[in-house]
């Protein structure tokens, strides 16, 4: 945990200053008309966004083609919304402009696919509204499908390592565990860090980070690695684990996703997650609007860009059917606990391969 903590502060010193340095040298230089911030807007992204050759976006042609639409008569809300267009080429959940009265946001990473996630489904017919509860999880050990049952909500919410130890310790006897992010939209790498520590027996290459080096898209470091270590003294999970994904795991979720996938008592099942791998970073025009974008990129550990978001463990694909949800029955949880089940009556780790199990 000390090592990526100070990977991230060092990223957090290094970023700003760099971001800074070069907006306020341009800021100084543009006018504050739509133009000049227009100009100044582009010129940030253009200098240090971080996915313009992994998206094939060609940012000079977008840059061209919205200044050329810009209509000095507009109101300012107008040219709020067309700017926050520019944006939306990008297709990046981690880039926003923020003004006073509105905040860009694009949605379509995660809107155009079904949510697959019903929380008071879960609550109701398999928590029967009894859980234990703390810092964005819930929790329940199911001891008539004699499983575990996490649900995290979101990584902004921080866990103490004694939160998780007693939550594990009372599903000791379960065939295995399951991770439920769905929705769950990120929040603080150390949470991701914190909870992964639980699950490992020997320190583990988490991915990789490259800082931008100069103005150039193609201008960032070597790649250098980032590693999570096993707790000491707490309790560790080395049974089988299932998580649960779908379209809105985003951000910090996707990385947690990316880590556990790897390891070897872990299989992830549901949809292919949100992304979202870029290090969000700010940075200001002359207006006083912000914007917030994809800065940083982190790979996975097989040096895989996780921005399109991670795919399940191949047969591990399953949505849930509506009309079941009606019935009580969530076709993704009920999938996870038959492979937590199978794994336990043939006494070893689910397959990496899940092919088959599916009815």
């Amino acid at each position: 945990m000390k090592r990526l903590r100070n990977i991230l502060v060092l990223l957090t010193l290094l970023i700003p200053i760099s971001l800074g340095t070069g907006a306020c040298h341009s800021i100084s230089s543009w006018n504050n008309d739509y133009y000049g911030n227009f100009d100044a807007l582009w010129k940030i992204l253009d200098e240090h966004y971080c996915f313009f050759d992994a998206k094939g976006v060609d940012w000079k042609a977008v840059g061209e083609k919205y200044r050329e639409q810009i209509d000095p008569e507009w109101e300012f809300d107008t040219f709020f919304a067309h700017c926050a267009s520019m944006l939306e080429e990008l297709k990046d959940g981690h880039t926003n402009l923020i003004s006073w009265f509105d905040v860009s946001y694009y949605r379509k990473w995660w809107s155009d696919y079904p949510q697959n996630f019903d929380l008071r489904l879960i609550q109701e017919h398999y928590l029967g509204f009894d859980f234990h509860s703390g810092g964005g999880i819930i929790y329940k050990y199911l001891e008539d499908r004699n499983v575990g049952y996490v649900r995290y909500s979101s990584f902004s919410s921080g866990i103490s390592h004694s939160f998780v130890d007693k939550m594990m310790l009372s599903m000791k006897d379960a065939d295995g565990m399951i991770i439920d992010i769905r929705g769950n939209g990120g929040g603080e790498m150390t949470n991701v860090e914190k909870l992964v520590s639980h699950f490992l027996d020997n320190r583990t290459l988490a991915g990789y980070m490259s800082h931008k080096t100069g103005p150039g898209h193609n201008d960032f470091s070597e790649p250098y690695p980032y590693y999570f270590d096993p707790i000491e003294g707490h309790v560790r999970w080395l049974k089988p684990v299932i998580v649960l994904t779908n379209r809105s795991t985003f951000s910090s979720a996707n990385n947690f996703v990316s880590v556990m996938k790897d390891l070897m008592q872990v299989s992830v099942v549901g949809a292919t997650t949100g992304g979202g791998s870029g290090m969000p970073y700010s940075s200001e025009i002359p207006c006083g609007w912000v914007v917030r974008f994809s800065a940083v990129p982190v790979y996975d550990a097989n040096m895989n860009i996780t921005e399109y978001g991670i795919e399940p463990t191949p047969g591990g694909e399953v949505d849930l059917d509506p009309k079941k949800a009606l019935e009580g029955v969530d076709t993704m949880l009920e999938f996870a606990i038959e492979i937590l089940n199978k794994s336990a009556q043939d006494k070893t780790y689910p397959s990496k391969t899940l092919a088959g199990l599916k009815k």
